[in-house]
């Protein structure tokens, strides 16, 4: 088992952030929360391990990240 990564991790985070932005764009309200909801699904399915993402839910509800 693995522990959750709260530390930098991925190269060319600006440019992943100008592409979730460019998804979102358009979307009304309600629209743009089912993406991001179905954003956390596919990313929790490529996690995988139960204990990781129950990390990542206390990181984000504490504001750790």
């Amino acid at each position: 088992m693995s522990d959750l990564i709260l530390t930098p991790n991925f190269d060319k985070a600006d440019d992943f952030y100008a592409d979730l932005l460019e998804t979102h764009e358009g979307l009304d309200k309600a629209a743009s929360d089912a993406l991001n909801a179905r954003l956390v699904l596919v990313l929790a399915n490529h996690i995988g391990d139960q204990k990781v993402l129950q990390q990542a839910l206390q990181a984000a509800a504490f504001g750790s990240i």
